[in-house]
């Protein structure tokens, strides 16, 4: 019977007493907001991070990730061309009054050329066009951002078109956008900076990028923004200074002078307030787990990579670390077998999952030790019922 154990971290609590505990000392002006330090992977801040909205146009996010992960694949060529559908030109181009690249109907656009029209522009058209471009037609476009979102651990979203126009089940949360705005900011190198380009001159209309930050904040170069009816003003932003990358997501703001300003002084917060804590270094041992049937009784678990986690320059935090795994573990075990997760929160949020890998190889024991280790996982299994049913949340 396997179960869900979580063990102490070895010497963890040695390296963080001196951070004792704190009160979060940052407020933003968004009725939703998420702080990603996307170097470390570790979220900084959240304000109802997991209320759902309508994304707006930031759900050209999702279809850009779509398109750029084909282009890295090599299934899309950035050079290929697509026609300007008589659909994609009603609904997001001149006739419908919304962002448009002013693509002409009937006409080729290459890829390429979609992508800067979605990413300075925020063009309507240019979003319709790539979909029908990629799959046909939009509603088979749309199944592949609801696949990929899923794949990707987008939990709470749910799209309906490609652009993110107003439509009846579309949703998101600041803490998906932000998910997504990181893997686009990390994933994609050759293709993200197209984001920061300062304009495009498309079909004789010159229009400059829509992103405030560009220009104005040192080290912005992404992404976009939107605004919905009900929700107001929206933005997803990325930032890098002295090597490390934040990711701001922002919803719910009365207007594009107030986006600005908040999302100025969330980003301003994370540079300025945090600093990398040293916590492990690649190839520590973390914790021991339970091994099943095997020549020894525990496998030591280690850290594939240094770890370090972002705290509060002058401020307190209480951080708190436990290792999960299913176990006992089956012997045999191989080297590098990845059996366990390293949780790691800050002042109650979670920061950090880090993948743990066995450190050593452990073959199968004998008959008794496998016939004595059933017996103690009958015996283990009935405690630790008992025990999830008194503290469900551990």
């Amino acid at each position: 019977m396997a179960m869900r154990f979580v063990i102490p971290v070895l010497g963890f609590l040695a390296g963080v007493t001196a951070l004792p505990a704190n009160a979060q000392p940052f407020d933003s002006d968004a009725r939703h907001a998420i702080l990603i330090d996307a170097t470390n992977d570790a979220v900084l801040y959240a304000k109802e991070a997991d209320a759902a909205f309508p994304p707006a146009s930031l759900a050209k996010l999702m279809t850009l990730a779509v398109a750029f992960d084909d282009i890295k694949r090599g299934w899309l060529s950035p050079t290929a061309p697509v026609k300007i559908s008589e659909h994609a030109w009603r609904t997001g181009g001149a006739p419908a009054r919304t962002t448009t690249m002013f693509a002409r109907v009937g006409s080729e656009v290459s890829v390429r050329d979609l992508i800067r029209g979605i990413t300075i522009v925020i063009a309507n058209d240019g979003a319709i066009a790539l979909a029908e471009g990629i799959a046909e037609t939009e509603p088979k476009f749309v199944e592949r951002m609801n696949a990929t979102a899923k794949e990707i651990g987008l939990a709470s979203s749910v799209f309906v078109n490609s652009t993110g126009l107003p439509a009846p089940g579309q949703q998101t949360t600041v803490r998906d956008l932000g998910r997504l705005t990181q893997r686009l900011a990390t994933k994609y190198p050759d293709l993200y900076p197209v984001f920061a380009e300062p304009e495009i001159d498309f079909g004789g209309v010159r229009q400059l990028n829509r992103n405030p930050l560009l220009g104005q904040y040192a080290g912005a170069d992404g992404l976009m923004v939107g605004s919905a009816a009900g929700e107001g003003h929206m933005i997803a932003a990325s930032a890098v200074r002295n090597g490390k990358r934040l990711v701001a997501v922002l919803a719910g703001l009365p207007d594009d002078k107030v986006r600005l300003r908040a999302t100025t002084a969330l980003l301003d917060w994370g540079f300025d307030g945090y600093i990398d804590r040293a916590l492990f270094k690649a190839g520590d041992v973390v914790a021991h787990a339970q091994v099943f049937g095997g020549t020894q009784g525990s496998v030591s678990l280690v850290t594939e990579e240094a770890i370090t986690l972002p705290v509060p320059k002058d401020g307190n935090s209480r951080i708190v670390a436990r290792v999960v795994y299913r176990g006992p573990i089956t012997a045999p075990v191989q080297r590098g077998d990845r059996v366990g997760v390293l949780r790691i929160w800050r002042d109650s949020m979670l920061q950090r999952e880090i993948p743990l890998a066995a450190a050593e190889e452990i073959t199968e024991g004998s008959l008794f030790q496998r016939a004595f280790d059933a017996s103690y996982e009958l015996i283990a299994g009935s405690l630790h019922s008992f025990i999830e049913k008194l503290f469900p949340s551990v």
